[in-house]
């Protein structure tokens, strides 16, 4: 991998860890989206790496892409919401952690709508988020869930299945 391309790669991750804690803000407080994202462009947002080492703020990037991912993801939300309860067997949304159910939202609007990030992406990240955000339990809460929803047919027939390959449309 080359170094710009780690770097895009930093930028992503970041825009995911601002993107689920602006959603978190958004979801527990009832502020709203631009009133959250506001709050970031003024602070560092995430404060510490998953090393606990310290970070350097935000880049623009990072921002702007949090930014479409939280916007997408309000805007999305019934559909959003929609997919993520039918993968969560017995689980309500409003029954999950918020942690968690920000992640997953970060996470099926890029499925749905970020056709540039391959759905493997989507999974690790969403389950790394969890790791670092969630409880014990989240990152294979959150792995189940997308999983069950790449095998559903709730996804849109011109999605790529996680391999890159088209989704065959036989048994």
């Amino acid at each position: 991998m080359s170094p710009s391309e780690k770097n895009h790669r930093g930028k992503r991750r970041m825009a995911r860890e601002l993107a689920v804690q602006m959603l978190y803000q958004h979801d527990q407080g009832g502020s709203r989206v631009a009133e959250v994202i506001g709050s970031f462009r003024s602070s560092e947002g995430v404060d510490e790496t998953s090393e606990g080492e310290p970070r350097r703020p935000a880049s623009e990037d990072s921002l702007s892409y949090a930014r479409v991912l939280v916007e997408g993801a309000v805007e999305n939300r019934s559909r959003v919401d929609d997919l993520i309860e039918a993968a969560a067997t017995n689980w309500r949304l409003v029954r999950m952690p918020a942690v968690d159910r920000s992640i997953l939202r970060v996470a099926v609007y890029e499925l749905l709508f970020e056709s540039d990030v391959p759905r493997i992406v989507v999974v690790d990240e969403a389950i790394e988020l969890a790791k670092r955000f969630g409880s014990e339990q989240s990152p294979s809460f959150i792995n189940g869930v997308l999983d069950g929803l790449l095998q559903s047919d709730e996804l849109p027939d011109s999605l790529l299945t996680s391999a890159g390959k088209p989704r065959s449309s036989g048994g």
